[in-house]
């Protein structure tokens, strides 16, 4: 069932189901090429899909020569915003340009060319967009590494996308914390059976480091000598390689291309995100996750907006005011953030004071993904910003989102959680674990029938068996999203939470994200994460962990047992939720994403490392101490 039956977006939708080629080729009018397609869409090898077969184009010239010579060259590309630095920079179309040539040349000069990869491990600075652009424009394949990563996970991605070069910084900084770069590098490619060419490093003021001689070179160096033209590549061609965690230890390469990428991303700024050229475009993420990598590096470019480049914490734990001094300096129209931080930004500033110290006049739409959102959060946005707050869900190996609130075809009346509309092009099902379609309302597994939009994964680095096996197995035909959740009677898709987070308590499948939906409804509460944990009797028991709003005024015993009794009123006592753990912070990737799993492995005793991701690995210990006290007397078991 589609929603809203003769809407725009229900013709859109439903015409990228039935003809997908008349839909992508519509779309992809809206993007330069050097070459036609000779086919939209290439379905002669299921389950490996390629869109735009025989087109040939590239990606950096997309993003900005073409705005240039449109005579755009002295519209703001980029603003750089960095509070741990005092800095604040504005690069135009012209300037970005003409820094991204230059660099591009230098690689050339390195011997870097068409399909070499290039690993990128970099902070939040310009130059780091420079880089992507600048392996974009000659036809190399980047593959960022999030800055600071340990040299233990930087090492598996060296091994596994065999880098000519690795582009890096002698550090980056973490609020007031200096995070030297160049020894966990060189320990990375130490411990790499694959050694880079060359290294090229930033050396920024904060820390100037030693260059190893014959095989690191000076960012000043390289870009030094003329400028590189683009490089035409297959629209089917590899831009980059993202690594996410892989179950069995070893990182995932998600491979995207060129041509299907840059058609998808260009569509969904107008159409989900309702920018328009010229519009301020903030992705408060980094360049190290999809995020980054789709909307703070390429869709804002390709559709000719600023795009904001902010290095600091706005993630996890922010300045309550950061984002509001961002929105009024830069006039900034859509923000894409995580719930994650909204969640902090409410426990620090409940009544919105920082808000109000604020313009935000420019000020357009609120986008939220990366972590379930609860009503609560998104409620006390609306109030507070009064403009849309739209939940959308998306995930690494899709690039940009399957599901969300389409603002720029016409926005819907939006329900309570993390309730979204399926974007176009995404066939969007729910399936029960023997592969039966359920009827509306009822949980389980999402699913997306084959083949995927444009701008999605076509498979893994080097791995198309591990595609296969990891994602399409479950279901022939269709892609396993590893999400639960339901569609309703509306046609609206409901997203619960990973499918490792829906957990069987007595036989009965309940959802950890419905139960913190309860919690986070209580007034006192300002983030909280439920996990399954083992019981000998009933298999699994969900278990609370709760952080209290700045300034809460109930006793902390109190306000558990006021959860304890919303879970038992509205869920029932099914849920068997008897337990929180009131705690400070909970544990964070660096995403903003909670490690629920992490909880659940200390609250079980299970040995496991910190996690390279993690925000702070002091917050596992208040993890352990809270789970003592409240009766689940286990060694913390984490290194």
């Amino acid at each position: 069932m589609v929603p809203m039956v003769g809407s725009e977006y229900e013709r859109a939708y439903r015409e990228s189901l039935d003809d997908p080629g008349v839909f992508w080729g519509r779309a992809a009018e809206d993007v330069c090429w050097f070459r036609p397609w000779d086919r939209v869409l290439d379905d002669s090898r299921p389950p490996f899909f390629r869109w735009f077969a025989g087109g040939r184009l590239n990606t950096c010239y997309n993003a900005l020569d073409r705005h240039v010579a449109q005579g755009y060259g002295s519209q703001a590309a980029l603003v750089y915003d960095s509070p741990v630095t005092g800095t604040v920079a504005s690069f135009s179309y012209a300037e970005l340009l003409e820094k991204v040539a230059r660099f591009a040349g230098g690689l050339g000069r390195l011997g870097v060319g068409r399909g070499d990869r290039v690993v990128i491990y970099m902070p939040m600075v310009p130059e780091a967009v420079v880089a992507m652009l600048a392996c974009a424009r000659i036809g190399a394949i980047h593959s960022v590494v999030f800055g600071g990563f340990a040299a233990h996970e930087l090492a598996t991605r060296i091994r596994d996308a065999r880098p000519v070069a690795i582009i890096s910084a002698s550090c980056g900084i973490e609020v007031d914390r200096i995070i030297r770069y160049k020894p966990l590098l060189d320990r990375a490619i130490d411990l790499s059976p694959h050694k880079p060419e060359h290294c090229i490093i930033l050396q920024r003021p904060q820390l100037e480091v030693p260059l190893l001689a014959g095989r690191d070179l000076d960012w000043d160096e390289v870009q030094e000598g003329p400028a590189a033209d683009c490089v035409p590549v297959e629209a089917t061609d590899p831009l980059y390689i993202l690594y996410t965690s892989g179950t069995t230890g070893v990182p995932k390469g998600i491979v995207r291309d060129n041509g299907g990428h840059l058609v998808a991303l260009t569509w969904s700024m107008r159409n989900l995100y309702g920018a328009g050229e010229g519009d301020v475009f903030w992705a408060a993420s980094d360049i190290g996750w999809v995020v980054g990598h789709s909307y703070i590096v390429y869709g804002p470019l390709f559709h000719r907006c600023t795009s904001i480049l902010y290095e600091g914490k706005s993630v996890g734990t922010p300045d309550p005011g950061a984002f509001w001094r961002v929105i009024e300096e830069h006039g900034v129209n859509v923000l894409f953030t995580a719930p994650t931080a909204f969640r902090a930004i409410r426990r620090e500033d409940p009544e919105g004071a920082h808000i109000r110290r604020h313009r935000h006049d420019s000020f357009r739409a609120l986008f939220l993904a990366g972590e379930r959102c609860d009503p609560e959060t998104l409620h006390w946005a609306e109030e507070r910003l009064g403009v849309p707050v739209i939940d959308h869900w998306w995930q690494t190996e899709t690039g940009w989102a399957i599901a969300g609130n389409p603002l720029g075809l016409e926005r819907f009346p939006a329900k309570p959680g993390s309730c979204t509309l399926p974007m176009p092009g995404y066939d969007v099902r729910v399936f029960d674990d023997a592969g039966s379609e359920l009827p509306r309302n009822r949980t389980g597994n999402i699913v997306i029938k084959l083949p995927l939009p444009p701008g999605c994964f076509p498979s893994l680095w080097q791995d198309d068996a591990g595609f296969v096996a990891t994602y399409l197995a479950a279901y022939p035909g269709y892609y396993l999203t590893a999400d639960a959740g339901s569609i309703d009677e509306d046609g609206y898709l409901w997203i619960m939470g990973r499918t490792d987070d829906i957990i069987n308590v007595s036989g009965h499948r309940i959802s950890t994200g419905a139960i913190e939906e309860v919690l986070a409804s209580h007034p006192d509460v300002a983030e909280c994460a439920v996990a399954g944990v083992t019981d000998a009797i009933k298999g699994e028991v969900p278990l609370g962990f709760v952080v209290l709003k700045a300034g809460a005024g109930h006793d902390p015993d109190a306000v558990v047992a006021d959860l304890v009794r919303l879970v038992r009123e509205r869920i029932g006592p099914i849920a068997v939720f008897k337990k929180a753990a009131v705690v400070r912070r909970l544990p964070k990737t660096r995403s903003g994403k909670i490690l629920r799993g992490t909880m659940k492995k200390i609250a079980d005793g299970t040995p496991c490392a910190v996690p390279a991701t993690i925000d702070d690995p002091a917050v596992l210990d208040e993890i352990a101490r809270a789970l003592t006290g409240i009766g689940y007397p286990r060694h913390p078991g984490h290194r």
